[in-house]
This record gives structure tokens, C-alpha cells and sequence, in this order.
């Protein structure tokens, strides 16, 4: 999740083309808003002082500012020179998923440089951000305290991964259970008590730490995002995993999160849309393929 020192002119334009694009929304609707209350086939001609006192009453009612939050995201993504990692298109494919389900709960594993952006596309909603660093969660608070953060501590590592794809196959890690309380090794069982609560219904893996041997890897959190999408009481949950350009990442997201539930994947990035397995006990852990 934390971004390599690197300048991506076409991913800074998109960022500021997001950001952008809310101000010119809240603009048209401030607009709009106006023209209709002050425009009548039947009014009569005003005053100076009352056209000053009506349209002050029509913006009172009409006008929207952009939210503070979203003005802090745009200012900082366009006088940043520190780029997040993901590319322009893998980023286009979880902002359209926001477009349509935000405001809603979104869960990252990994904090950085772009979590300001998730926040800002969710705007109204809950985003929480999983990050196994205690040192990089200060520093990222101290520049932006608004956002909800957890330290996760993590005990696999990558050299466990073969491993743990076999544990992952038994019916302990099969089963149709609350994460929390699961037997299967590849849970996550520290995390904060509202992140088993809440249903969310977006879940990005960009961490932790999975590019040598003695690093956490992605497999707990894989599995992890792929049961409380399963867990929910109903609906489905859209899941992306980046990185699958790596083996740990590929084999862990087709096995735990189903290539039956993969709806595409761009660069690095791969989306799944899990559904519910408590509405159908008898639904398979995987669909057939």
C-alpha cells in the first residue's frame, strides 16, 4: 500500500480530474438549485434590494460547498509529488464500483499515500484502514488525522504459502463462519471487534508486506476479505486484490476468493464479487466452473 517515490503524470491528472469532477457536481447543483427557485413565468419585476434578499434566501437554501474533507483531498493530490502505487486503470476499476455503491463501507487492508483518495470517493461513508505498521500509521495521522485507522498485527509469512493453500482446502477454512471465532489458520482474529461487525461492501487487499520470503504476505488477508464477504447476512461484496502479478497473490485470490466470483482484471488488480452464503448453506465454497 505504500507507494514507491515515483511521478505518474497521467495518474495525477486522473486524480485531479476525480476531484475536480465533485467540485463542478456541487457547482451545478448550487446552479441549479438557483435558477429554479429564483425563475417564475408568473413573478414580477423586483427591486435591487429584494433580487439581493431572494437570492441570498435561494442560496441559503440551495447553495453547497464541497465538503472540507473532499477541498483537503483535492489541494493534496494536486500539489503532491508522491503518486499512490496502483495505476490509473487499476484505480478506475474500484472508483466505478464506489460510484455506485458509495456512501458505503469500504475496508482496506494497507494505509498510505491513496487512502486519503478512498476516503475522499467515499465520501459519507465508512472507510477503515488495516495497516501492519505502527510507525507508518503515526506518520500517515499526523498528515491526515481524519483517517480511521487499526494496527494489525500479522504472524504468516510468504514462506508459509504453499502451506497454507492446503490448510486453506479443509473443511475448517471452508466452513460458513464469522471470522472471529473461525478454526482455520488462515483467519484474521485481531483485528478491531467493529471490523467483524460491520458488513462491508467493498474490501481492498493491498496489504500487508508480500515481496520476499520473511514478509507477512497476503494469504491471511485474502482469505480473510473472501469469509466476510461469505459471512454476510445477505447481498454481495465487491473484493479487489492487487499485486496479483505475484505468486502469492494470484494463486491465494483464485483459490480462496473463486475465479467463478472474478468479474475482470486490469494491470495488477483483480475484482471479485462475492455473494452472501448465508442466504444458501448448501451454495458450494466455490461455484462450478
Amino acid at each position: 500500500m505504500r507507494p514507491k517515490s515515483q511521478q505518474i503524470p497521467n495518474l495525477k491528472l486522473l486524480l485531479f480530474g476525480v476531484f475536480l469532477a465533485f467540485f463542478l457536481l456541487f457547482v451545478l447543483r448550487s446552479s441549479m438549485s438557483s435558477s429554479q427557485e429564483s425563475s417564475s413565468p408568473t413573478s414580477q419585476p423586483e427591486t435591487s434590494d429584494s433580487m439581493k434578499e431572494s437570492r441570498a434566501t435561494n442560496c441559503s437554501q440551495g447553495c453547497s460547498k464541497v465538503p472540507r474533507f473532499l477541498a483537503q483531498a483535492l489541494i493534496h493530490y494536486t500539489t503532491s509529488t508522491i503518486t499512490p502505487q496502483q495505476t490509473q486503470k487499476e484505480i478506475s476499476v474500484s472508483a466505478k464500483i464506489l460510484e455506485k455503491k458509495s456512501p458505503c463501507n469500504f475496508l482496506v487492508f494497507g494505509l498510505g499515500h491513496d487512502s486519503l483518495m478512498w476516503s475522499a470517493l467515499n465520501n459519507g461513508g465508512r472507510t477503515v484502514f488495516l495497516e501492519e505498521d505502527e510507525a507508518w500509521i503515526a506518520q500517515i495521522k499526523r498528515r491526515f488525522p481524519m483517517l480511521e485507522s487499526y494496527h494489525v498485527p500479522y504472524d504468516s509469512k510468504v514462506n508459509q504459502a504453499n502451506n497454507l493453500m492446503e490448510v486453506g482446502k479443509g473443511p475448517e477454512c471452508t466452513a460458513i463462519s464469522d471470522p472471529k471465532f473461525s478454526m482455520c489458520q488462515l483467519a484474521l482474529k485481531g483485528l478491531p471487534s467493529e471490523v467483524y461487525e460491520i458488513e462491508w461492501d467493498l474490501i481492498m487487499v493491498d496489504a500487508p508486506t508480500g515481496y520476499y520470503e520473511e514478509a507477512p504476505g497476503r494469504m491471511t488477508a485474502i482469505y480473510t476479505a473472501g469469509m466476510m464477504a461469505r459471512n454476510r447476512k445477505e447481498g454481495e461484496t465487491d473484493v479487489f486484490v492487487h499485486d496479483v502479478n505475484r505468486e502469492v497473490e494470484d494463486k491465494f485470490s483464485k483459490a480462496l476468493l473463486c475465479e467463478g466470483y472474478m468479474k475482470k482484471q486490469v494491470g495488477r488488480l483483480r475484482h471479485f464479487t462475492i455473494p452472501s452464503h448465508r442466504d444458501a448453506l448448501d451454495r458450494p465454497f466455490c461455484p462450478p466452473k
